[in-house]
């Protein structure tokens, strides 16, 4: 099954934090790419409970 969701990525200091809108869900890296990986990780974490 596939969803989709909306994610916001910021900048804050030297750390970019990914959210994902509908579920609440957060999740960050050094890079922009590393925070969407890590955010993707944990929504599938988030749906599989």
């Amino acid at each position: 099954m596939t969803y989709k969701f909306t994610t916001i990525i910021q900048q804050e200091g030297k750390w970019f934090v990914a959210r994902c809108v509908e579920l609440g869900v957060v999740s960050q890296g050094r890079t922009i790419e590393q925070a969407q990986k890590n955010l993707k990780e944990a929504v599938e974490l988030y749906l599989q409970t």
